[in-house]
């Protein structure tokens, strides 16, 4: 996840880390990302819980993931950030999910971001977190496997906004013929217990 151009990493923001492709004058940076939803045996989903380093009030889960380094696949990319976020190796990646564009603030700094998602499956459940950087221990409070019905009946801030419908239309029907195009969101974590449900696909 090395961030141009100083090379730290910027992990624990409300969609996860990714390299900077680009700083704006703004201040703000634009990035490409892979992320993965990754399912076990048992068809749960595991999520990092993030905060902002600021303010830990202000929470969020997300699912594992970053950005794209110079000459790197978005596959390869993928699977590296599964490795150094979570520990898990024996991953099984599959086809992209969905695609879609965010903007965040995080850390002092706006970010937008372009993400594809890719299905991936493991037999793994046990996760090890020695390889996350300062900033995500920093940022990242934990992971959680959750199963579908947890994220349509959860209160917490999720994201993308609607990946528990997401995740529904996934185990129900499978994966889509083209990757979904999700469009452009606005990701506004809230304070824990806020009311964004983690939406239902639509």
């Amino acid at each position: 996840m090395s961030q141009a151009p100083s090379g730290a990493r910027a992990s624990g923001g409300p969609s996860g880390g990714a390299s900077v492709s680009g700083a704006r004058d703004s201040g703000g940076v634009r990035r490409r990302a892979a992320r993965v939803v990754l399912l076990d045996r048992e068809d749960r989903i595991l999520l990092l819980h993030g905060f902002e380093p600021a303010d830990p009030a202000v929470t969020w889960w997300f699912t594992p993931g970053g950005g794209v380094e110079a000459d790197e696949s978005l596959e390869s990319a993928a699977l590296r950030e599964v490795a150094e976020e979570t520990g898990i190796t024996a991953v099984r990646l599959g086809p992209v999910l969905w695609q879609r564009s965010c903007a965040f603030d995080f850390d002092g700094r706006r970010w937008e971001q372009d993400e594809w998602y890719f299905l991936a499956r493991t037999d793994a459940v046990e996760v090890d977190t020695a390889g996350q950087t300062d900033l995500e221990r920093r940022s990242v409070r934990g992971l959680r496997w959750w199963t579908c019905g947890e994220l349509l009946a959860t209160r917490e801030t999720v994201y993308p906004t609607r990946l528990a419908g997401l995740l529904r239309r996934l185990l129900d029907e499978g994966p889509p013929r083209s990757p979904l195009v999700l469009g452009t969101e606005v990701d506004r974590p809230a304070t824990t217990g806020g009311d964004d449900r983690g939406g239902t696909y639509g």
